[in-house]
């Protein structure tokens, strides 16, 4: 007789490509146009087993907490942005057979006179992912102990209605070098009536106007740089890996631009918005 206790693994903005959960996921955001009002998720299972999957669906966005830790925020209720009443995911529950490709498939019902506008909700997928067993329970019962994992990733769906625009402010930034990383601090806030998706890029220049250049294994890196969804506003720490012997002593300025640019979406699906720069003085002691 096998005992079971169930745990969560959330990965609430990660990637959606991830082996150790059971299944596969494609695309990692999802983007509805109100003329078809439907989409798609593909689920790939690449291992030896059937991973059991249940689909469902919440209200959130991306902030930040007073640390700058991005985080998904799903304790809001705000209606007017939220597409949650009427997008619907099918089928909720499914199994997925080893070497097997299924799809979810995503259908919009909005309400009569909905306004032009962008509205969000989140996709949730639950794979049981395997399980692990304990060790070092005396085996006095005869009944062996194990944890059933269920790993969740859950992806973003933006659904747009008539015409949408996006833009987005940028104050307040900082910088810093703490032991081998490279921290900054921003404050952004959104404009227009869509969500921001786009890039954060870092540039160091030294004293004489030269783009500061480390070597990292055979690569060159001139940029750091990070995805970003501004959704309302949000004040990202961002935490960039210095390679060793690290930063000469100088002074430095550091170059900090938000652009409305993804490689990792389809150019079709990112809104165009002029992109925002700042720069700030830093000194190595």
């Amino acid at each position: 007789m096998m005992r079971t206790l169930a745990i969560a693994v959330t990965l609430a903005l990660g990637t959606a490509s991830l082996a150790a959960q059971g299944v596969m996921v494609a695309p990692h955001a999802v983007f509805i146009d109100h003329r078809l009002r439907s989409g798609s998720v593909l689920l790939y299972n690449p291992g030896t087993e059937p991973v059991e999957v249940a689909i469902s669906t919440i209200f959130g966005y991306p902030t930040t907490d007073s640390t700058g830790r991005i985080m998904l925020d799903t304790l809001r209720r705000d209606s007017t942005v939220s597409a949650l009443g009427w997008i619907q995911a099918f089928p909720r529950r499914l199994t997925v057979g080893p070497r097997e490709r299924q799809t979810v498939r995503l259908l919009a019902r909005p309400p009569a006179g909905l306004p032009d506008g962008e509205y969000w909700l989140r996709l949730v997928i639950a794979a049981q992912a395997g399980r692990v067993p304990i060790t070092g329970v005396a085996d006095t019962t005869a009944i062996q102990v194990g944890l059933t994992l269920e790993v969740r990733t859950i992806i973003g769906v933006n659904y747009r209605k008539g015409p949408v625009s996006t833009g987005v402010t940028l104050s307040q930034v900082t910088a810093q070098i703490v032991g081998d990383s490279l921290i900054t601090r921003s404050k952004l806030e959104r404009r227009g009536n869509a969500a921001f998706i786009g890039m954060i890029r870092e540039t160091l220049v030294d004293s004489t106007g030269a783009v500061h250049a480390q070597r990292v294994g055979d690569s060159v890196v001139t940029t750091f740089a990070s995805p970003i969804g501004v959704y309302i506003a949000m004040q990202p720490r961002l935490a960039s890996a210095i390679p060793q012997p690290g930063l000469p002593r100088g002074r430095y300025w550091l170059r900090y631009e938000v652009v409305a640019e993804r490689e990792d979406l389809d150019p079709m699906v990112v809104l165009k918005a002029p992109a925002v720069r700042d720069s700030v003085r830093l000194v190595v002691p």
